[in-house]
Order: C-alpha cells, then structure tokens, then sequence
C-alpha cells in the first residue's frame, strides 16, 4: 500500500514538473518560435553522436536508419534558414559530406548493402535544400551541395526499369535486396521532388521533362488516383496490377511540393494543370489533420472548411491504433515542411496552410512536456500533453512544424540566376546507378559465410563443453 501510495505521489510530482517546464510557444513573437525551435532542436541532437570521437559522422543510433539521419540533417538546414542560428552548421556539413561516400554519390560503403532509391533520395534533397537555402558552402577540393544532388539524380534515372510496369523505379537498388520488386510512392516522388527542384535551381528542362514523366507513370498505374490521393505501392512482379492502398503524409507531400515547384516555374495552361494537381494534392493532404482528443470523432477531415476542429496534424494510418514504426513517427516533419514550403512557391496555398501549421504547431509544443527534462515532444499531438512516446522522429516533427511558422517573410529557395552560389557538375554520378553491386553481393555473401562457420564453431564449442562436464 505505501509503495503505491509513494507511485502515485511521485506520478502527480511529475506530471506537475512536466506542465511547468512545457515549451511555451506564442506564434506572434518571432523570438518565442524561435526559442521554442531551439529547445526542440536540442532534443533531437541528444541522440545524434556522429560528432563525437570513435562514431561515425551522418550515422545515428540502432533502430534509426540512414535515411532519417539525412532527412534530419535537412530539418537543421530549415532550422539555420528560419532562424538564422548557425549552432548546428559544422556538424550538419560534416555528416553530409561523410556519407557523401568518395564517389560523391550518398552511396558510402556502410550503407550499399541495403540502401534504396528512397533512402538516398532523402540526402540527395538535404543537399539541394542547402543549395537552395545558401548554406556555407564546403571548401573547394570537397564536393559541393548542387554536384551531390546532380549525381544522385543521373544515378536514378539510369535505374528507370523498362523491364517491369512500363517504368518507375524499384524500391531497393540492387536485385539481392528483399523489396526489389517494390515500386513504392516515396521512391518515385523523391525522384520527382528532386527532378523539378533542379529544374528550377538550374533552368536545365531535361529536369522538367523526368520530372513529367515519372508524373505521367505514377497516374498510369495509380498511385496518384484521380483524386490525388498517393497509395503506398505496387509490385513489379504482378505487373503493377495492384496496389497497396495505404496512405502516408510524407507521400502526398512531396507529389504536393513538386507540384507547387512545376506551378511556380511554368506559364499559361501548363501553369494552370499544375495550380489544379498542387490544389488537389493539398485537399488530399487535410486528410492528415485531426480533431483535439475532447472530439469524438475518428475519421480525418476532408476539408479544414468542412469541419474547423480538425486541425492537429496526424499520422492518420497508425497514431490512433499505436502502431506507428520508427520511420513513421517522423512522417509529420516532411508534411509541416513540404506545406510551409508549398504556402510560399504557390501563394494562393497560404491562406489554407499556414492556420493549420500554426495550429497543429501550437499543439506540437503541447505534447513537449514530457521526459526527464520536462521538454521531451511526444507523437500524437491531438492527445494535448505529451503521450509517453520520444524519440527523433517525434522531435524531428516538433521542429519541423514549430519552425514552419517562420516561412511568411522568410526567403524564397534560391537559383542558379538568383543568388545560388552552389557550384554543379551535371555529369555527376555517371553510369548504369548499379555499379558496384557484384563487389556488395560479394561481401554479402562472404558475410553469410562467415556466420556460417562462426554458428559451427560455437555449435562445436557448445557440445565439447557438454562432454567435458558429463566426464
């Protein structure tokens, strides 16, 4: 009985620290985002230690792939642009160019073996973000930001599959890879993302043409359905005649900001299909918006206009059922940064995105109450406190959305032609985007050979011992 009543009373101590060391956030003071954006930012660089002696720089801790530490490297990159604070800028430029690999490609050795098309997508946009955004560029004899999202790019569209579906890329790079038959949204609106953004930094129109094309291909076999909903994927091995229907923000998000990227750089009725593709991808993306947790409703809005509650962003597929993997809980980072960005390249967006990034902001820094130092952002900001839940991803989010709130006003991304100082080198990431996948397939198997013989040893070892005690 004591022991629970002790519980109890450390519980409500607790909770009492936790509500008054909650980051507060006031969206008309500039200098309150950005402390708000600064503690988070903290937060999340708690669990990164590729800047410390003896880890590897870009790399962070098990169960956090590689492609999350580029995308977070990208939230730091709009972190420096929103706020101007350069706390993070050495570590940023360090990590990206570590894992820039030497081919200067975001292919380095200790990824290739299960790194997809996807995940070094993810990079590949960090690194234009940087071009975009005019952050320090590195010195002369490294590569810079515009080369290493150039390379990427030729990289992928030498793997553009013309055996399977007609086209699109498969998930994973390499055939030995567990999903290589996958052809998944994300994959393909990395590819586009970064088409169009090059397009515009560079005013080389063979990126505009990639980019209509992987478009074209994605309505093709829908996974952009008329209604501009993104499904998750489909497979080459049964032709691309079906598809996985699950829905995820970062997917509509990206086709969203493409789009506003192709509306943005185009004239007269081509100008006028993509206003019509970003508007729809826009009304898709309300569907990742919720009510508060005093409402009684479970569905997503359609339309914040049908039903002004629903606000707060939300992973829609799994935060209400708990089921949401480490990957997903970040999801709501690129949606908070791919609608502050579209409110910018297509204005008449604005009026529709920036209440619902204040909102679902305003929310965010509610649910960071929780953790040790009474600052820690938890996942499901609708719940208005934190959850229990922490981790990257749930920072990542926080920042991202708290942060956006500063895009009135702040600077358009740059070009070539307006400030860009990014050197490129379109020939970059030369070749068939596979090379090397013989000497991977190798070290693979040389891998598997060795837990082979390393099974038999300690096999071996185990039922010498067993003898040994039974004599």
């Amino acid at each position: 009985m004591a022991k629970t009543f002790l519980d109890i009373l450390a519980c409500i101590i607790l909770v009492s620290f936790h509500s008054a060391s909650a980051i507060q956030l006031n969206l008309d003071d500039h200098a309150s985002i950005h402390h708000a954006a600064s503690t988070v930012a903290y937060g999340m660089m708690k669990y990164y230690h590729g800047n410390e002696t003896g880890q590897t720089p870009g790399l962070l801790p098990e169960p956090y792939y590689w492609w999350e530490a580029g995308a977070m490297f990208g939230a730091l990159i709009d972190y420096w642009r929103y706020t101007g604070d350069s706390t993070y800028n050495d570590v940023v430029s360090q990590a990206m160019l570590w894992q820039a690999s030497a081919n200067q490609d975001f292919m380095p050795p200790n990824q290739t073996k299960a790194e997809g098309n996807d995940d070094q997508a993810f990079w590949a946009i960090t690194a234009l973000m940087a071009a975009e955004s005019g952050f320090p560029n590195p010195p002369p004899e490294d590569p810079q930001w515009l080369a290493l999202a150039q390379a990427v790019f030729n990289l992928q569209a030498a793997r553009w599959d013309h055996e399977t579906c007609n086209g699109g890329l498969r998930w994973q790079i390499f055939p030995f890879n567990r999903g290589y038959h996958y052809k998944n949204s994300i994959s393909q609106g990395g590819f586009f993302d970064l088409a169009v953004r090059l397009g515009a930094f560079t005013g080389n129109s063979t990126y505009y043409d990639w980019a209509d094309k992987m478009y074209a291909w994605c309505e093709s076999v829908g996974l952009i359905s008329p209604t501009y909903q993104v499904f998750d994927g489909t497979d080459s091995l049964i032709k691309c005649s079906e598809l996985n229907h699950d829905q995820w923000s970062y997917n509509t998000a990206i086709f969203l900001h493409g789009s506003a990227v192709m509306y943005n750089q185009t004239t007269g009725t081509t100008q006028e299909t993509w206003r019509n593709r970003t508007a729809g991808f826009l009304q898709s993306s309300f569907a990742f918006f919720t009510s508060p947790s005093t409402s009684s409703s479970q569905t997503p809005a359609n339309s914040p206009a049908t039903n002004a509650n629903k606000t707060i962003m939300y992973e829609a597929a799994c935060e209400r059922s708990a089921t949401c993997n480490t990957d997903q809980r970040s999801f709501k980072a690129y949606l908070s940064r791919w609608l502050a960005a579209t409110s910018q390249l297509a204005p008449f967006t604005a009026p529709s995105i920036l209440p619902l990034l204040r909102s679902s902001a305003l929310a965010a820094a509610q649910s960071c109450s929780g953790g040790t130092d009474g600052v820690t952002c938890g996942q499901k900001w609708w719940v208005e406190g934190w959850d229990g839940n922490y981790g990257v991803g749930e920072q990542m989010s926080a920042l991202e959305v708290i942060q956006s709130c500063l895009v009135e006003g702040s600077r358009a991304p740059l070009d070539g032609s307006d400030g860009g100082a990014s050197q490129g080198n379109a020939g970059a990431g030369g070749g068939t985007g596979r090379e090397g996948a013989e000497d991977v397939e190798e070290i693979g198997k040389r891998d598997r050979e060795g837990a082979v013989a390393l099974t038999v040893v300690l096999v071996l070892g185990t039922v010498a011992a067993a003898w040994w005690m039974a004599v």
